[in-house]
């Protein structure tokens, strides 16, 4: 459904301490991508889609703490980035980072809301 909250990411100093840290805490399913320098954190079991199968539930990512990525940042579904930034502009916020493609899955982008928080943008391919 488009304008949920479809993913998370949270930052890590550490990442291989944080990574054993949600597996053996929450038995998190953990797949490094090292080729995007990323990890999929896999909370909830997800069909061949990748998509979580129970209704409301979310997996997200870990990556290395740095830049805009500070702090735990959710991520909301858009039909378009591009039209959902501009709109996120016209009401107060700011992009962060436009469009980016994410391999052939779809597109990311990051805007600071009207309180400075920063937050995530999916578009599916």
């Amino acid at each position: 459904m488009k304008g949920s909250v479809t993913h998370f990411e949270i930052p890590a100093d550490d990442v291989a301490r944080a990574e054993r840290f949600y597996a053996e805490s929450f038995e998190w399913n953990i797949k490094d991508m090292p080729e995007m320098s990323y990890a999929m954190l896999g909370t909830t079991p997800s069909g061949q889609d990748g998509r979580p199968k129970d209704p409301g539930a979310i997996n997200g990512g870990m990556m290395k703490r740095s830049g805009m990525f500070t702090a735990p940042v959710v991520t909301i579904d858009v039909d378009d980035i591009d039209a959902a930034l501009a709109t996120v502009e016209k009401n107060g916020g700011k992009t962060r980072m436009g469009r980016q493609a994410v391999g052939d899955m779809g597109f990311t982008g990051y805007f600071s809301d009207t309180e400075g928080n920063l937050i995530g943008l999916w578009q599916s391919a």
